[in-house]
């Protein structure tokens, strides 16, 4: 997967990388990440395909509701098809959780040999069942 450089996904976010070690243990598959380089994410393709179009569409309307932003977005097409799927998420995300150095240690992060600070991958953890 790509990510950018900064921001909640940056490379040197540890809350992130303990999230993608449990999906990668609870699917059992490896999570390779590949940062964008920081000051970058315009050249993050996705995005540019998915904002702009997304942008017009709401031009001049008032973004009064999480339900008002949130069709918004799910009616967007590009003009080569591509559509966007968007859902309100009301689930709990506290605020200022902190990732213990223990908590850290159980990530089992494999650096990539090319820029392994933005590059790596999360191993999965099997079970000793």
């Amino acid at each position: 997967m790509t990510a950018d450089g900064g921001g909640s996904n940056g490379s040197r976010n540890r809350l992130g990388k303990v999230a993608l070690q449990q999906l990668a243990t609870d699917i059992g598959l490896r999570m390779a990440v590949c940062h964008f380089p920081p000051g970058t994410s315009k050249w993050n393709k996705s995005e540019h395909r998915r904002f702009s179009p997304m942008s017009m569409n709401w031009r001049g309307r008032p973004l009064i509701s999480h339900e008002v932003i949130v069709n918004l977005i799910a009616n967007t097409t590009t003009q080569q098809g591509l559509t966007i799927k968007a859902a309100l998420d009301t689930g709990p995300y506290p605020i200022g959780r902190k990732v213990t150095d223990q908590e850290f240690e159980q990530v089992k992060l494999k650096p990539s040999p090319f820029h392994g600070e933005w590059n790596y991958t999360i191993m999965p953890i099997l079970s000793s069942k």
